[in-house]
């Protein structure tokens, strides 16, 4: 063939060579492909409201007496007894950024140690936790057909505790406690020790239940207990160890309604609380409490308030 007859064909070939090396050197157009998966949001962080304790005090009066029946040491160890207990409870409702004012000094010469100075955070509430009687005797019931006596060391003390808003010093709630231990004979050679002061057992037991009714109180009325999850007849409550619940208790559960409006005074008195059946408690956790419906169920759901059934 004549060599003309190719010269077209070798210009093509030249030309389609030429773009394909443009092609590759271009970026490829983008694929449609899924979307990238947006990644979730973090749960924001919790906020935990901040409670101040005050150091627990008893009355003037009530030292004036203990020292003159010779018996304020027992009134002052009573006194420091309840104060760690009590910071102990609160923090155990894991429902506070606790501030305990009581070991001031010993956070002062820490700070101080490591060339600090120190200064206690803002709080949101302030507890205040007064001793407002204490009472140390013994009684001896004679019965005389039986020619036998009976001795028993009633043990008996009353705290006053108040919560405070921090910020405007309005009083939120005030509460009355009792604690109180009766002991036989037997047991009244082991409650006390020299002098009749209180044993350190029997100081423990009193001063912890007191403790534990005082923040169950706190805890109520900042944050009342509720359901967090339901199945089937086994209810999830947000209370656990050390706050006073236990396995065996009757809790009373009630579906919140409307806010509750004092017509005289227009200040707000909670909502509307509903019952709508009891559970048993079956279960405790370091966090939580599992529970068994009982009876009927009238509406009991996740976001209930549950509140213990008294004696």
């Amino acid at each position: 063939m004549h060599a003309s007859f190719f010269r077209p064909l070798s210009l093509r070939r030249s030309v389609a060579l030429s773009l394909a090396a443009l092609a590759a050197a271009l970026p490829l157009p983008a694929q449609d492909s899924p979307a990238a998966a947006t990644p979730a949001p973090a749960p924001a962080a919790a906020t935990l409201k901040t409670l101040a304790l005050a150091k627990v005090k008893a009355t003037p009066a009530i030292l004036s007496d203990a020292a003159t029946e010779g018996r304020r040491n027992s009134i002052d160890r009573m006194s420091q007894a309840l104060d760690g207990q009590l910071i102990s409870a609160i923090q155990q409702t894991r429902k506070f950024t606790v501030l305990a004012r009581s070991d001031a000094d010993a956070l002062i010469e820490e700070n101080a140690a490591s060339g600090q100075s120190f200064a206690f955070g803002k709080s949101d509430l302030t507890l205040v936790v007064t001793i407002d009687d204490f009472q140390d005797f013994t009684q001896t019931a004679t019965f005389a057909t039986l020619g036998k006596t009976a001795t028993k060391r009633v043990i008996r003390f009353s705290a006053v505790a108040k919560l405070y808003e921090t910020a405007t010093n309005k009083l939120v709630e005030t509460a009355n406690f009792q604690e109180q231990n009766l002991d036989t004979e037997e047991a009244l050679v082991n409650s006390s020790s020299s002098g009749g002061e209180l044993s350190d057992s029997l100081l423990l037991a009193l001063t912890r239940r007191m403790s534990e009714q005082i923040s169950q109180r706190v805890a109520d009325v900042a944050f009342p207990a509720r359901i967090l999850a339901k199945t089937g007849k086994i209810v999830t409550i947000n209370r656990g160890d050390g706050t006073g619940i236990a396995a065996g208790q009757l809790w009373e559960v009630f579906a919140v309604g409307e806010e509750l409006i004092d017509p005289d005074t227009g200040v707000s008195l909670g909502r509307e609380e509903l019952s709508v059946g009891r559970v048993r408690i079956q279960r405790v956790t370091p966090r939580t409490a599992q529970g068994e419906v009982t009876g009927e169920d009238l509406g009991i759901d996740r976001g209930a308030i549950v509140r213990r059934v008294e004696k």
